[in-house]
């Protein structure tokens, strides 16, 4: 990077700034700043006025010109955090701005940021998190979808029958599952603009050239822009469906084969390493526990295990399941948040158990919601009852645990955009946890 000795002058509004290239080199090429700049960061030959004059908000101004310095983000009692962000948006500083405001995410060291009460009526069934720190929350039949802002958009319905899933395509676009209604093309899979509520297309199932009505279920995808879900119909449309998510097509179905279950399934897990799908079906959904690898490359089931004539107890029903590549291993958790393990390189299918949280029996509230997984960044994260738990290292030794008191159980959590949100079951409330930034030194 050149760096450009002259100073920099600005008219903002009517009031005069002056810095350096060097720091607006920190805004980065896709900022408005970048424009001015040659690859050097010397001033464009065609940019020759002394001052350069930009008709925003000079307070809004001051504060993003700091945070390029300093990149501290001090937001002054007068300026409407909305109206900063409106102004960072203009510039191309959103990034730099939400970096401030909380850290690389990190399970140990998360805060509770904040709680909100939602408005909708009933208890909430699932949270996702969005890749830019929003989040949308489904409710019954209604989807709330918020953003990195926590300003809640229009909300989003399919057709107003119950959500079964949703799941961020990206930080514009939400598709939702939803139950089907007899008699009708209702129900089924809908993509969304997240910032709207518009529907932008439905995916549909085709079986003997037909479209037949469904529900769907579970959803995932991959880079590849490939959209799986968990499809059940009235004819022999039980499986897992595959659509383009660009055009909205289907382009596969694997059906599923008899005395298995896929299209019940809970939940849905691409894996990019192998190529090859986690399906879990899961108590108590089934009597019995289902988990399974699809290869849709030759429509074959590369692993299966399933609990159907094994011993059936509470302590060893298996109540999520998440798969982690680099250890070639997947974990299950039972209602009492012990952890199970299996190789995928093993065919036999043994869950080797680790007890970690024995003295929680006989502790359960009095509604308690069933243990959620997730895996980022190399830690795994599992909620009971009101807190969900740290684990890390190779023999995932639980680190922290994070509690909030207000709002009941935890029925689902979600991790995404360096926050992690969690939904509780009795109050209508999530939660959003985030990590602080580090020090300035």
């Amino acid at each position: 990077m050149g760096v450009q000795k002259d100073r920099v002058r600005f008219n903002v509004g009517g009031r005069i700034f002056e810095t350096t290239a060097t720091t607006l080199a920190i805004a980065g090429r896709d900022s408005l700043f970048g424009a001015m700049f040659d690859e050097n960061w010397d001033l464009q030959p065609n940019v020759t006025s002394t001052e350069h004059f930009i008709d925003r908000n000079p307070d809004c101004f001051a504060v993003l010109l700091d945070l390029l310095r300093t990149g501290e983000l001090y937001i002054r009692s007068n300026i409407p955090e909305k109206l900063l962000y409106r102004e960072a948006l203009f510039y191309g500083l959103l990034d730099h701005v939400r970096a401030a405001r909380w850290g690389p995410f990190d399970g140990n060291r998360l805060h509770l940021a904040r709680s909100i009460m939602g408005r909708a009526p009933g208890d909430g069934t699932a949270i996702r998190a969005g890749p830019d720190g929003g989040c949308c929350v489904a409710h019954g039949s209604m989807v709330h979808v918020y953003d990195w802002m926590l300003e809640e958009h229009p909300p989003i319905s399919l057709d107003y029958q119950r959500v079964n899933d949703a799941i961020w395509i990206d930080s514009e676009s939400v598709v939702i599952s939803a139950c089907e209604r007899l008699g009708r093309d209702d129900g089924g899979m809908g993509l969304f603009s997240a910032s709207t509520g518009e529907l932008r297309y439905k995916f549909h199932v085709t079986h003997d050239n037909q479209v037949k009505s469904y529900t769907g279920g579970a959803l995932s995808f991959n880079s590849d822009y490939k959209l799986f879900s968990s499809c059940k119909g009235r004819s022999n449309e039980y499986g897992i469906g595959v659509w383009d998510q660009v055009t909205g097509k289907q382009i596969d179905f694997f059906y599923e084969p008899p005395g298995w279950s896929l299209g019940d399934a809970d939940k849905l897990q691409w894996l990019h390493g192998t190529n090859c799908l986690l399906v879990a079906t899961l108590f108590p959904r089934k009597d019995n526990c289902y988990i399974s690898l699809l290869d849709f490359r030759d429509k074959n089931m590369v692993w299966s295990w399933s609990d159907v004539g094994a011993p059936t107890t509470d302590e060893r029903r298996v109540r999520d399941a998440i798969a982690m590549e680099e250890t070639n291993s997947i974990c299950v958790v039972n209602e009492y948040e012990d952890l199970g393990f299996m190789d995928l390189r093993s065919s036999a299918g043994i869950v080797r158990w680790s007890s970690r949280s024995r003295l929680m029996k006989g502790n359960m509230p009095d509604e308690p919601c069933y243990p959620k997984l997730a895996l980022h960044e190399g830690q795994l994260f599992s909620s009971m009852n009101d807190s969900i738990s740290v684990f890390c290292g190779p023999d995932w030794v639980l680190t922290s645990r994070l509690r909030n008191s207000h709002g009941g159980s935890i029925c689902d959590f979600s991790i995404g955009g360096d926050r992690l949100f969690a939904l509780h079951s009795e109050e209508n409330v999530f939660d959003i946890w985030e990590t602080r930034p580090p020090p300035i030194v």
